[in-house]
């Protein structure tokens, strides 16, 4: 069984004590994936929250380029949108797929034989997924799960994923694609980052606040409806996942009825129930509180 931990407490003594609750510091060079967010969204991590952490892991913060028009599809204008949201400000920020992409292949996936993810992944010997956890347009939610795999998908990646390997080059079938396909494939694209850097040299959190029913990728995000929940953290991005789903479900708040929608009306558990299946991690797991 897995654990997840788990506190209240959304702040950088927070973000801090549950990492060390974890018990596996990272190793050598260390990557830490987050969305750094589309110019014109709010709810992205706010940089003054994470940097302790990062610093504290000599972290390098890694992205890549999205594959929608926007302020993140160039390397110039991503650089440019980082800076203004102030990552760049309290930490070394890599864009993975400034200098183009390398295949992993996907052993004994659902739907893909190979993940295309920025080259730049080569040079770190570890990876703390950062996630914020929140809505989605198309996946239902973004959590770790979702980091790990579009997040570390180069922007000619993400399009292979949405369309379960099957893209033609052409823009609308990124939101034209089988569903369920899509879902099984950001499965697919976290096996074979989890392959390819070693389950031991990865770590998970993720913060569930500012919980929109949009995707820090959305420049104009739905207000939040229900309160922030707090900090969540595992070796397993399965069992985090699920936890962070399960606590929407359980929280009190009646706000929690659009972001409930929003997550069953795209079968976003289904990434979940495809990774389990992948045997990337457990659905039952322990939660256990640090507060």
């Amino acid at each position: 069984m897995a654990t997840v931990y788990f506190t209240r407490d959304l702040s950088s003594a927070g973000l801090l004590r549950i990492y060390e609750a974890l018990g596996a510091p990272l190793p050598g060079k260390v990557a830490v994936k987050l969305s750094t967010g589309e110019p014109g969204g709010h709810n992205f991590l706010s940089p003054a929250l994470i940097a302790p952490l990062v610093q504290m892991l000599g972290g390098t913060i890694v992205e890549c380029n999205t594959a929608y028009a926007g302020r993140r599809n160039t390397t110039s204008e991503h650089r440019k949108a980082i800076a203004e949201h102030g990552f760049s400000a309290i930490a070394p920020c890599d864009i993975l797929d400034e200098e183009g992409e390398v295949s992993l292949p996907v052993e004994g996936g659902l739907r893909l034989p190979e993940n295309f993810v920025g080259s730049h992944l080569k040079n770190y010997d570890s990876m703390l997924i950062l996630s914020h956890f929140k809505g989605h347009a198309m996946g239902g939610f973004g959590g770790a799960l979702k980091n790990m795999s579009i997040g570390v998908a180069s922007a000619h990646g993400k399009s292979h994923i949405h369309c379960s390997g099957h893209w033609d080059g052409t823009f609308e079938n990124l939101f034209t694609a089988d569903h369920d396909a899509f879902l099984e494939s950001m499965a697919d694209a976290d096996k074979a980052v989890m392959d390819f850097m070693g389950r031991e040299n990865l770590l998970y959190i993720s913060v569930a606040n500012r919980l929109s029913v949009d995707c820090d990728c959305n420049a104009h995000p739905e207000e939040p409806e229900m309160a922030d929940i707090g900090i969540f953290a595992s070796t397993d991005p399965v069992a985090l996942d699920q936890a962070c789903v399960d606590a929407v479900y359980a929280s009190p708040d009646p706000g929690r009825a659009a972001l409930i929608e929003r997550m069953e009306s795209r079968n976003g558990i289904h990434t979940v129930e495809s990774a389990a299946a992948l045997g990337l991690g457990s659905r039952v797991y322990a939660l256990r509180e640090l507060d």
